[in-house]
């Protein structure tokens, strides 16, 4: 098995985490290739077994590798959207960071995680990208989303409005801070901060949330994954944001966005003692009331 371990800079503190790790790995009959970066963070903090290969974001992985390995947050883990896109390779965090909803795996669960996924010993959940066409090249390659898309306003500017279409019919202006279109795994995120709905995985949807809506009557909306969205926005300044999962740029100049399903779909690794509504118990203390135990 060949498996590509990817990460950003972090605390010290984690490095013992990040050495046993490794340590697991050399267990295993494993190939792995590390991210360049990281490697060069690691240089010199802990020890890493002999004939690793590295890899840097342009390499192609349709082929190579068989598993993707985040070390980190929720964070780390979306970065992996960007790198292996259409290749289908299953992907599994580990959390260093703070909730941990996709990277789901605890620190003190490295060994059996490690373990499950050296013998296959796995299940893959399928989710839902949406994809990001504009007029102008903006996004460079960034132009999946596993969780959403956001478009906000600058924080000196004064309000937005967006007009958002379906399919090309008007759906919506909205007057606000910004709005959010999440998948549903993107629910649980920015979205449900925002008011929005807790939307399970393959329910073939996306929602629309509004940020700071200037509308007493504007709410959230849950469409069909089989639409297309697409959006123009105006307002007193000149410039204002789009997110795309963790990266933000700066729009200065007026352009229309459309937003719709991508045609293949990010493969997150599931251990046998993972399910999806037990995550939302655990990690989101959704539905827990203290006359249930």
């Amino acid at each position: 098995m060949k498996i590509a371990i990817y990460g950003r800079q972090f605390n010290d503190t984690v490095l013992p985490y990040v050495q046993q790790v490794f340590n697991q790995l050399a267990q295993h009959d494993v190939e792995i290739y590390l991210f360049k970066d990281l490697d060069n963070f690691l240089s010199g903090k802990i020890t890493i077994q002999s004939g690793y290969k590295t890899f840097v974001k342009e390499d192609q992985f349709k082929g190579v590798i068989d598993v993707f390995l985040t070390l980190g947050g929720d964070g780390t883990l979306l970065d992996i959207v960007s790198f292996i896109r259409d290749s289908g390779i299953p992907v599994i965090g580990i959390n260093f960071g703070r909730l941990g909803f996709l990277a789901g795996v605890n620190k003190s669960d490295i060994a059996a995680a490690i373990n499950a996924v050296a013998n296959r010993k796995y299940t893959l959940d399928e989710r839902v990208l949406l994809k990001i066409e504009s007029d102008a090249d903006i996004f460079g390659d960034g132009t999946l989303a596993l969780n959403d898309v956001t478009f906000h306003k600058r924080d000196d500017s004064a309000m937005i409005t967006i007009h958002a279409y379906l399919n090309g019919e008007l759906l919506n202006s909205y007057w606000g801070d910004g709005i959010i279109i999440s998948t549903p795994t993107g629910s649980t995120a920015y979205s449900l901060s925002c008011g929005g709905p807790i939307v399970l995985p393959q329910s073939g949807n996306m929602i629309v949330t509004p940020v700071a809506p200037h509308n007493l009557n504007v709410r959230p909306i849950v469409l069909s994954d089989d639409n297309v969205l697409s959006f123009e926005v105006e307002g007193r300044s000149a410039s204002y944001l789009v997110s795309i999962d963790s990266r933000t740029i700066i729009v200065d100049s007026p352009i229309k966005i459309s937003i719709s399903k991508a045609d293949f779909q990010f493969n997150l690794v599931r251990l046998d003692n993972e399910s999806y509504l037990s995550t939302l118990r655990n990690k989101l203390l959704w539905g827990i009331d203290a006359r249930n135990y």
